[in-house]
């Protein structure tokens, strides 16, 4: 059994929620599966703008901190990092993680990744042999966002 309140997760927030009630920027856990050999996968989904308030993402915002993040997560958690995916409504990412899903961990992963935006001259993986749409990227657009979501920290993990 996997104890989310011991993980630092408000065990009331973990999964679906009423997507109206969403704050953002936030953290929180959306979902803790174990696996047949005692390994978790969790899905953190990192929610950038509030759902449904007018204010979406561009795919260039979407696109240039997504490969922040892969860089990133691949970086500071090599060991546990799956996955990132862009959230089709625009409004952020989900993170997959293989056997870490402590709030603290994640949420300073998170705080490293975006002050290392502040002060990155490009954005990683963007040669046309590394990206599918190489010139869908800004530096500038990604900073934005990493100032907007940093701004936030102190309440990442007050989701509604």
């Amino acid at each position: 059994m996997i104890n989310i309140q011991q993980l630092g997760w408000d065990v009331r927030t973990v999964g679906e929620l009423d997507h109206r009630l969403l704050k953002a920027p936030r953290v929180k856990l959306r979902s803790a599966n174990p696996g047949k050999n005692g390994d978790v996968a969790y899905c953190v989904d990192l929610r950038v703008n509030k759902p449904n308030a007018g204010e979406y993402l561009s795919s260039t915002e979407l696109h240039s901190v997504e490969h922040f993040l892969l860089e990133g997560l691949q970086r500071y958690l090599p060991e546990n990092f799956l996955s990132i995916g862009i959230m089709g409504c625009q409004t952020g990412f989900y993170i997959v993680l293989l056997n870490e899903g402590r709030s603290e961990k994640i949420c300073s992963v998170l705080a490293n990744i975006f002050s290392d935006m502040l002060t990155a001259t490009a954005v990683p993986y963007t040669s046309i042999e590394q990206c599918g749409n190489y010139m869908n990227h800004n530096l500038e657009l990604a900073q934005n966002v990493a100032r907007r979501v940093l701004d936030a920290k102190p309440d990442w993990l007050d989701v509604v």
